[in-house]
Parts: structure tokens; sequence; C-alpha cells
């Protein structure tokens, strides 16, 4: 079992930028992909980008390509989801999750989740 653990989220202006920490309880890049979502209240939890165990990372909502980046830093078993540029729309909160699929894309794809961090972007 994985334990992940997300930080990093708060309250910034539009134009501002977050770095959200992904930690893991043990090492798990060698084992698991890694994936960001986000969702808001009433809406289905999207697929933000994901982190394969090869270090290629690569952004899946339309709406953040361009200002959302993933990485890792192996030795502290951590995942990265540095946002730039942040908009009003970006509000949400964010989850950071493993997956031992290949590339996956798909929420059940998912088996250990983190419990979330709010990011809250105003105008």
């Amino acid at each position: 079992q994985v334990q992940l653990v997300e930080s990093g989220g708060g309250l910034v202006q539009a134009g501002g930028s977050l770095r959200l920490s992904c930690a893991a309880s043990r090492r798990t890049f060698s084992t698991y992909a890694m994936g960001w979502f986000r969702q808001a209240s009433g809406k289905e939890r999207e697929l933000v980008g994901r982190l394969e165990r090869s270090g290629l990372s690569t952004v899946d909502a339309r709406s953040v390509k361009g200002r959302f980046t993933i990485s890792r830093d192996n030795a502290k078993n951590t995942v990265y989801l540095q946002m730039n540029n942040l908009k009003p729309d970006d509000t949400d909160v964010y989850y950071c999750a493993v997956s031992s699929a290949y590339w996956p894309k798909e929420r059940r794809d998912y088996i250990y989740w983190g419990q979330g961090t709010q990011v809250t972007v105003s105008s």
C-alpha cells in the first residue's frame, strides 16, 4: 500500500503560481505511474496530467497545457505539479494518485489516492 500526501494548495490571485507536492510513503516511481487530478464540487474528477515510470510526463487537460508541468524528485519520493498563470477556473481540489497501469488515463486505473489539497484562484 502507498500513502500519498498532497501539499502546497492555497489562495492565489489570477496570474499567480503555485507548486503542489505529492509525497509518497515509499519508493513508488519504479512501480507506479503517477497522476494529478482535480475536481470541483459537483463535477467529475478530471485528469490533469501523468508521470510515467520512465519520468516522461504529459499534461492531459487541454485548458492547462502550456501552464502546468509535472516533475518528480526521486530522492524525496515526491511528485510536483507546477501551476503557472493560474486562472479562476483552476479553482479545484487537486489530488495525486498512483496506478500500476501503463499510461493510465482513466480514474478507474488509479488505486491509491491522496486526500487532496484545495487551490483557490481569485479574480
